[in-house]
C-alpha cells in the first residue's frame, strides 16, 4: 500500500512539474505570436533591415526606424554590465573572504536591500540629484580629459545637461549590482573549504586562492549572474526613462541624450494615433524581447556549455 501511494505520488510529482515546464513555453510562445501578429503591419510596411537599420523615427509622417532605441538598448546595457560585474564580483569576494564576520551580514543584507528599491525610486534619484551631480562635477572632468583623447574624445564631449546615455548606464549599473553581487557571494560560499585550505597549506596568498582556486570554481555561478543581470537590464524601463532623455537619435556622444527600446515604448505607447504608430512600436517590442531570447541562449548554450567543457 506505501509503495503504491509512492507511484501515485511521484506520478503526480513529474507530471506537476512536466505540466508546469509546458506552460512556460506555452507563454514565451504565446507572447512571441502576439508580439509579431501586432507588428506584422510595420514589418510588411519596412521590412527588417530598413526597420533595424533607418534613423528616422518621425510619427507626424508615419516614418519609424528602430536605429536610435536599438543603438541606445544595446550600448546603456553593455556600459552598465561593465561598470557593475567588477564591482559586483569585489563586493561578493570582499563578502567571502575579506570581511570580518561581524560586517558580513549588515553589508550583504544592504547590498540585497538595492535589489528591493523600486526602479521608479532609482529614476526619481537619478534624475533629481545624480544627474544635476554629473553635470556639474562629473562631466567637466570628463570634457577635460577623456575628451582630449584623439580618436575616442568625439564620444566624451559634447552637449552635456546631465541627463543621457551615460547617466543611464551607470543608474542602470546600480540597479543591476546587487543581483550579480548576490549571486557571485553564493557562488563563491559553495567552494569547499578544504581547497582554500589546501591552497593556503602550500603557500598561496589570499589573492592566489581567489585567482586559482575560488573563481575557477564558481565561475559557472557567476557567469549565470551576469547573464540574468544582462537580461534585466535591457529591459529596464522605468529608471532610464527618467535619466536617459528620449531624444530618438544615435548620440554623437555618451553624454548626450539618447532613447532605447523600453524608453520608446514608455513615452510614445499611449500617444500612438495611427495603426502604423501602434504597430511600429508593437515591433521595438517584439525586436527587444527576441534580443532578450538570444542573450539568454548565447549565454546558455555557447559561452556556459564551453566554459563547462
Amino acid at each position: 500500500m506505501a509503495g503504491q501511494r509512492g507511484f501515485w505520488a511521484d506520478w503526480s510529482f513529474a507530471k506537476l512539474a512536466l505540466g508546469a515546464t509546458i506552460l512556460v513555453l506555452v507563454i514565451l510562445l504565446a507572447v512571441f505570436v502576439v508580439l509579431y501578429k501586432e507588428s506584422s503591419l510595420a514589418i510588411s510596411t519596412f521590412g527588417v533591415w530598413k526597420f533595424i537599420t533607418s534613423q528616422v523615427w518621425n510619427p507626424p509622417l508615419d516614418k519609424f526606424g528602430g536605429a536610435p532605441a536599438i543603438f541606445g538598448s544595446v550600448v546603456s546595457t553593455v556600459i552598465a554590465i561593465t561598470i557593475a560585474v567588477p564591482v559586483a564580483i569585489g563586493i561578493a569576494i570582499f563578502l567571502t573572504e575579506i570581511a570580518p564576520h561581524f560586517l558580513r551580514t549588515p553589508v550583504g543584507v544592504a547590498v540585497e536591500l538595492l535589489a528591493a528599491i523600486p526602479s521608479i525610486i532609482y529614476g526619481m534619484w537619478g534624475l533629481f540629484f545624480f544627474a544635476p551631480f554629473m553635470r556639474d562635477k562629473v562631466q567637466p572632468v570628463i570634457h577635460a580629459t577623456l575628451g582630449k583623447i584623439p580618436v575616442i574624445g568625439q564620444w566624451f564631449s559634447g552637449y552635456t545637461p546631465g541627463i543621457g546615455l551615460l547617466t543611464a548606464s551607470i543608474v542602470l549599473s546600480i540597479m543591476i549590482l546587487p543581483f550579480t553581487a548576490a549571486i557571485a557571494r553564493d557562488s563563491f560560499k559553495m567552494v569547499p573549504d578544504i581547497l582554500k585550505e589546501s591552497a593556503y597549506a602550500l603557500g598561496a596568498t589570499k589573492w592566489d586562492v581567489m585567482k586559482d582556486v575560488v573563481i575557477p570554481y564558481a565561475k559557472l555561478g557567476v557567469i549565470g549572474g551576469i547573464i540574468l543581470s544582462l537580461g534585466r537590464a535591457l529591459g529596464e524601463t522605468m529608471a532610464v526613462t527618467f535619466v536617459m532623455g528620449n531624444q530618438p537619435v544615435i548620440p554623437k556622444s555618451l553624454l548626450e541624450p539618447a532613447t532605447s527600446i523600453t524608453v520608446t515604448l514608455a513615452n510614445e505607447f499611449t500617444e500612438a494615433d495611427t495603426d502604423l504608430y501602434l504597430s511600429s512600436l508593437f515591433y521595438l517590442a517584439l525586436i527587444l524581447f527576441v534580443m532578450s531570447f538570444l542573450v539568454i541562449v548565447i549565454g546558455k548554450f555557447f559561452f556556459l556549455k564551453r566554459v563547462e567543457r
